[in-house]
């Protein structure tokens, strides 16, 4: 590595006694695409001697083969890891590197500045404790630096410098500096980024990046090296009382047991007393185990093994917390959502919620506001598109120990996962817990759905039937229901075209309708069943992410998804209604097969080929399977 040495021991010993003494700082570079972000880390890196001789080879040799200088170093090339990202000559994922001067050490995380990739930036900044936002001198303040900002002060930073980039392209000019000084600073102090120190620099020549620049004599302000040497940054969650999620629990051998996770904020003694949420149990600390032996205390930040002085049930996910202190219980919130998929988020719509260590599902609904980044005004929405910034209430299908995202970024920070795809959607930062969420109970009932089912000596249960319009399902719904009924059986049917001239009259056909279409007929259909009902749903439901809610609803085994399969050419020749005509003519928007998708089932307990089977046939193979299901027999009490 390139880098002077001390000459005699002594020097060598005091060296690394300074070395070992140094802190480590956390920051993020962002903003707008191509404003110069990778160009800037590597010229730190090369700099502060940062670089062995192989890699100032490889730059070399990079930089004449894709280099965008000329043959000249191109230092972008030394973050710029990705194949693609080398041919773009733009950043696309989140590349960390280390560097380090004799006063500090540095992970930096560069991220991409192109709007598709703002998931990844949100990626980089949640773990940062300041941020460098880079401005292009030419173009000035743009919406994508705005985003960024926004989400930089959303996250929790308070620390950002305004690097000025590329002013040797505007000729070192004070006067552009400062009317991009004061047009980011009128904008910062809107979103409460106020500790925001502003630096005219050259990336690609070194001005103010390292050293003073010759270039610009009128400004008497810090380096970027000097800047981020002596900010002053603690840790978020450093202080305040203990919170431990835990993330495994630990049992070797029957007689340890153990409970394994990071202190996410304050700290832990051996025989405090603490509180294990959210069931609410109280107990002391007996250990504190780490892999080179027993701690008598422990600090935000440490990962350990707790064991407890008392035999209670405690599991992944559960909070361990100071008792005097525990955080709130809820599963009800207001929160601020960044949407990171090029799905849209839907009103209604279940996702997976990972907040700490736990999973919960989560219903997204309603959306209060979406953000204008550029002038921060308060948007009505009813779906969040890529990168959106929204204002929702989420409702969790559990209570889950949390902070304020404020106070706490483990325990108020969440991700949104796709429950299909497994795919992270969103990001989320708890703002509180809803007051309706501690005031509704559920009301213990002695008439249960068993007792409700032996009576009509039947089970209750939901039969499913999904297809596109004109599959036949109505038809068939109805034959079956004659059937059952003739066996003396007790049913409802749920027809898509009734229900929506009464309790879904209010919703459209644009997919945040739809969602909530099979939302409110889901839990309709499962109260029918926990009343002891055949319930039949002849509905398209052409999602499968509400066709999983709904089954998720009932217990398993009392959901039977029956898909009546007809290729949309038939179901188009068939056109009993005259939709299909309607929407090919462009009178009908956003109709499943046609402008709007169907997506098929996946592992339906039934499925009906009407090109094959008659409605008459179907229906009696319909109702065959839930003989042999054990659904036309009286459950055990």
């Amino acid at each position: 590595m390139r880098d002077a040495t001390p000459t005699n021991a002594a020097e060598f010993n005091r060296y690394l006694e300074k070395l070992e003494r140094r802190d480590l700082l956390r920051f993020i570079t962002c903003g707008s695409v191509d404003d110069g972000k990778s160009t800037l880390i590597g010229r730190l890196l090369y700099d502060s001697r940062q670089l062995y001789e192989d890699q100032l080879a490889a730059l070399e040799a990079d930089s004449r083969r894709v280099g965008t200088r000329g043959g000249e170093l191109d230092f972008a090339l030394l973050v710029d890891g990705l194949s693609a990202e080398r041919e773009q000559g733009i950043t696309i994922d989140v590349a960390y590197r280390f560097f380090s001067t004799d006063r500090r050490m540095f992970i930096v995380a560069d991220t991409p500045g192109h709007e598709q990739y703002t998931r990844n930036m949100v990626t980089g900044a949640s773990t940062a404790e300041l941020a460098v936002i880079l401005v292009d001198a030419r173009k000035g303040v743009l919406t994508q630096t705005r985003r960024h900002s926004f989400l930089v002060a959303l996250l929790g930073i308070r620390r950002a410098v305004l690097a000025v980039n590329k002013m040797d392209l505007v000729g070192y000019d004070r006067a552009a500096f400062e009317a991009i000084e004061a047009d980011y600073r009128a904008f910062a102090a809107r979103i409460g980024l106020e500790q925001v120190t502003a630096v005219p620099l050259s990336a690609v020549h070194g001005d103010n990046v390292m050293a003073a620049s010759t270039r610009m004599p009128w400004y008497e302000g810090p380096t970027l090296r000097e800047y981020l040497e002596r900010a002053e940054v603690s840790a978020v969650d450093a202080g305040g009382p203990l919170r431990m999620p835990v993330q495994w629990v630990n049992r070797p051998h029957q007689g340890f047991r153990g409970f394994a996770g990071q202190l996410a904020s304050g700290s832990v003694r051996t025989g405090e007393r603490v509180r294990v949420l959210p069931s609410g149990r109280e107990t002391t600390v007996a250990r504190i185990v780490t892999a080179d032996g027993d701690l008598p205390s422990a600090a935000a930040g440490q990962s350990v093994t707790l064991t407890l002085a008392d035999e209670i049930d405690v599991s992944r996910g559960d909070v361990i917390a100071a008792a005097t202190a525990p955080p709130e219980v809820a599963n009800h919130f207001e929160a601020t959502i960044i949407w990171m998929h090029e799905d849209a988020l839907l009103q209604g719509r279940q996702y997976l919620l990972k907040l700490g260590t736990r999973t919960v599902s989560a219903t997204v609904a309603p959306i209060k506001y979406r953000i204008n980044v550029n002038t921060l005004d308060e948007v009505p929405a009813e779906r969040l598109e890529l990168n959106d910034i929204g204002v929702c209430e989420l409702a969790l299908d559990e209570a889950v120990p949390f902070c304020r995202y404020a106070d706490n970024r483990t325990l108020g920070g969440f991700i949104l996962i796709d429950r299909l795809t497994n795919n992270t959607v969103g990001a989320g930062l708890v703002h509180f817990a809803l007051r309706r969420s501690q005031n509704i109970h559920w009301q213990a009932l002695d008439v249960d759905r068993v007792v409700r089912s032996a009576q009509k000596n039947q089970r209750g249960c939901v039969l499913w039937l999904t297809g596109l319009s004109g599959a036949g399902k109505s038809t068939i719904a109805n034959l079956v229901d004659k059937r059952l009924v003739a066996l003396g059986r007790h049913t409802y049917v749920l027809d898509g075209d009734n229900v929506r001239h009464g309790l879904n009259r209010d919703l459209g056909f644009t997919a945040q309708d739809r969602v909530e279409n099979i939302r409110r007929v889901a839990e309709v259909a499962r109260l029918m069943a926990d009343a002891g009902l055949i319930t039949l749903v002849s509905f398209i439901s052409p999602f499968r992410s509400e066709r999983r809610m709904a089954r998720e609803l009932l217990p398993p085994g009392d959901f039977f998804e029956v898909y009546v399969d007809a290729p949309l050419a038939v179901a188009e020749a068939r056109d009993p209604k005259g939709l299909y005509r309607k929407a090919r003519r462009g009178e009908l928007a956003n109709f499943t097969g046609i402008d709007s998708p169907y997506e098929p089932p996946e592992a339906a307990e039934l499925r009906i080929d009407t090109t094959r089977l008659s409605p008459a046939d179907a229906a009696e193979r319909i109702v065959a399977h839930l003989e042999r299901a054990g659904v036309l027999a009286a459950p055990a009490r």
